[in-house]
């Protein structure tokens, strides 16, 4: 990776079996080389305990917690305590998710069970005071409607597959919209338009790493320094100056995840 960047990888998931072979080895290059933050995202029940050693571990990582739609079966009253204990007991847990809903596969949870663990997860962010990392996957009208209704929770559509029309219901909601990999694609014409139209101030960059690796390493197994592809599309469609891109970006980063201390670039 070019130097000239210092990436704060807002979406991983680095407590993926993929890289079960070489992560320690992988996370100290990437620090390394430039990538001074990571925030890792649990999926499932099992991935929290993960995300929990990796934030223990490395000091530049950090965690949000949370039950994915494709998971929302797991999600029971006793987790949902067991979530807002490791809330709790770790400063370095500072959001919650990744929750949301995920209407793409057929084999998913109902529909009414992840609406129904998704609000569960949002009121859990609303008695923290953290922010959320949503999944919204053919979703779009049922995501926007939860999140209307916990008006104080702020947070990233993460991944942002909508419109720029939905795009300007979450920045009126005071969300920040995820810019992956995707951008690089050339098909991604509709996630041009919504880089092109939302404010860089509104903008965070994420790999969703292992997944979504970025032109020219498309189908490769994703990490976080690879986000230097992103920051230079998002300055090409935006024309602006790329390392203002990533001066941005970690601001927006550092804003609405309310860490106040970092390095600038």
């Amino acid at each position: 990776m070019d130097k000239k960047y210092k990436i704060f990888d807002s979406h991983a998931h680095y407590d993926d079996d993929v890289f079960n072979e070489d992560r320690d080895g992988l996370i100290k290059e990437l620090n390394e080389s430039g990538v001074i933050g990571i925030l890792n995202c649990s999926s499932s029940y099992k991935s929290i305990a993960k995300t929990c050693e990796l934030i223990n571990k490395w000091d530049f990582i950090y965690g949000a917690v949370g039950i994915h739609p494709e998971n929302a079966d797991e999600f029971t009253d006793e987790r949902e305590l067991e979530i807002c204990k490791v809330i709790k007991n770790n400063i370095k847990i500072i959001a919650v998710g990744e929750i949301g809903l995920d209407y793409y596969w057929d084999k998913n949870p109902s529909r009414e069970i992840q609406k129904d663990v998704f609000r569960r997860q949002m009121k859990i962010a609303e008695n923290e005071n953290l922010p959320v990392i949503i999944h919204d996957r053919d979703a779009h009208g049922d995501t926007l409607e939860i999140m209307k209704s916990f008006p104080t929770v702020k947070g990233v559509v993460h991944c942002f597959s909508g419109s720029v029309e939905f795009a300007k219901e979450c920045l009126n909601l005071g969300y920040y919209i995820g810019i992956t990999g995707v951008v690089t694609f050339k098909n991604a014409k509709k996630l041009l338009e919504v880089v092109k139209e939302v404010p860089i101030e509104k903008l965070l960059v994420e790999t969703d790493c292992p997944y979504m690796a970025p032109e020219p390493n498309r189908g490769k197994r994703n990490k976080s320094d690879y986000i230097e592809y992103i920051i230079d599309r998002i300055a090409l469609i935006k024309e602006i100056d790329p390392i203002q891109v990533n001066i941005h970006v970690n601001d927006n980063f550092y804003r609405l995840m309310q860490l106040e201390k970092y390095s600038r670039i």
